[in-house]
C-alpha cells in the first residue's frame, strides 16, 4: 500500500468519529511517528510504500483511536515547549494553555534578572541560582521546560502519584536537565521548607496547575479526556473547587522569598474567585491573563 492510499482509508474510517482536522492532525502525527516522515516530506514522496507489517500497525492504532483514546497516550509520547515527553495513563496530557503559562514564568525571569542590572550570561556563568517549585507536576512538562529555558535555576517538582513521577524522572532524564522530584501530597504539607530535604528553601517562583475541574463540568469533557486521563490530576469537589490554590497560596506566603512570584494555571470560570482569595489571603500586583483561546486562564502575583 503507498501512503496515498493509507490517507484514504485512514481519514475515511476516523472522519465520523473525529473530524477532518483532528484526524488531519493525527495523520501526521502518526506518519512522523511511525516512518519518519514529516508533512512536507509527504508531498514530496506521494508514493511511500508502506509494507504489510506497517499497515497492521496502522490498524492497530486505528482501531484504538475509533474508541477514542487519546494518540498521545496510543503513541506514548507527545511535545510540549519545543521539547518531546512521554505520557501515560498515570500524566495528564501536557497542552498548549500550559505552554503559555511556562512562557509567562520564563519570560517573568529573565525580565526580573535584566531589571536587577544582571547579565544573563554572567549569571548562568557564575552559578548565581533561583529556587522554583512546581506543584503537582504529573509528567514533568512545567519544570523540566523552565529548567531548560532558565539553566541557572535549581528546580524542584512534587506531586502526590509515584506512577506519575516515574514518568517525570523519564522526561528529565531523556530532555538532560537535572529537576529535583519529590512524593507528596500537598493538601498534607505544612511547610514547604521540610518537603524531604534537610534544607532551608525559599522560593523564588511556585508554579501550580492543580486539579480544577468540578464535577459538574463533567458534562462539558470530551470522553477522550473523562474516559482515559487521571481524575485525581483533573477533578475537584463542587462544594470547595479552590482547595489547591488556597492550600498552595497560604503555603506560599510562607515560602516566597522577597519579590518572589507565585503562578497559577486556574479554571476558566473562576477567574474571579481565584483572584479574590488571593487578595484576601493578602497577594499584591495580581495579574489574570487569558489563554490563546480568549479563556481566563493564568494568574501571577506576588505578596
Amino acid at each position: 500500500m503507498i501512503i496515498k492510499e493509507l490517507k484514504t482509508y485512514f481519514f475515511d474510517e476516523l472522519i465520523e468519529i473525529h473530524g477532518q482536522d483532528e484526524v488531519e492532525s493525527f495523520f501526521f502525527i502518526l506518519t512522523e511517528y511511525l516512518h519518519g516522515l514529516k508533512r512536507i516530506d509527504l508531498a514530496l514522496v506521494p508514493n511511500f510504500e508502506i509494507s504489510k507489517e506497517e499497515v497492521r500497525k496502522w490498524e492497530t492504532i486505528i482501531s484504538e483511536l475509533k474508541t477514542e483514546k487519546p494518540i498521545q497516550y496510543i503513541i506514548g509520547e507527545t511535545w510540549f515547549y519545543d521539547s518531546k515527553f512521554y505520557v501515560n495513563e498515570h500524566t495528564l496530557i501536557p497542552r498548549p494553555e500550559t505552554e503559555e503559562l511556562v512562557d509567562w514564568i520564563v519570560e517573568s525571569q529573565k525580565s526580573k534578572v535584566k531589571s536587577q542590572k544582571i547579565d544573563q550570561d554572567d549569571v548562568i556563568s557564575s552559578g548565581v541560582e533561583m529556587q522554583i517549585l512546581d506543584i503537582g507536576t504529573g509528567t514533568g512538562c512545567i519544570p523540566i521546560s523552565i529548567k531548560k529555558n532558565i539553566p541557572q535555576a535549581e528546580v524542584f517538582a512534587i506531586d502526590i502519584s509515584e506512577e506519575a513521577l516515574k514518568v517525570a524522572k523519564r522526561n528529565a532524564v531523556e530532555n538532560n536537565v537535572e529537576v529535583n522530584f519529590i512524593l507528596q501530597n500537598i493538601l498534607e504539607v505544612e511547610k514547604l521548607s521540610i518537603i524531604n530535604y534537610q534544607l532551608p528553601i525559599k522560593f523564588d517562583v511556585i508554579v501550580s496547575n492543580p486539579p480544577y475541574v468540578r464535577n459538574l463540568e463533567k458534562q462539558e469533557i470530551k470522553k477522550n479526556v473523562l474516559e482515559y486521563e487521571p481524575h485525581l490530576a483533573l477533578f475537584v469537589e463542587d462544594n470547595d473547587a479552590l482547595l489547591f490554590y488556597r492550600k498552595i497560596a497560604q503555603l506560599a506566603k510562607e515560602s516566597l522569598t522577597e519579590n518572589g512570584q507565585l503562578f497559577f494555571e486556574i479554571n476558566q470560570y473562576l477567574g474571579k474567585e481565584t483572584v479574590e482569595l488571593l487578595e484576601q489571603l493578602g497577594f499584591k500586583n495580581i495579574e489574570l491573563q487569558k489563554d490563546i483561546y480568549g479563556n481566563d486562564r493564568m494568574i501571577k502575583c506576588n505578596l
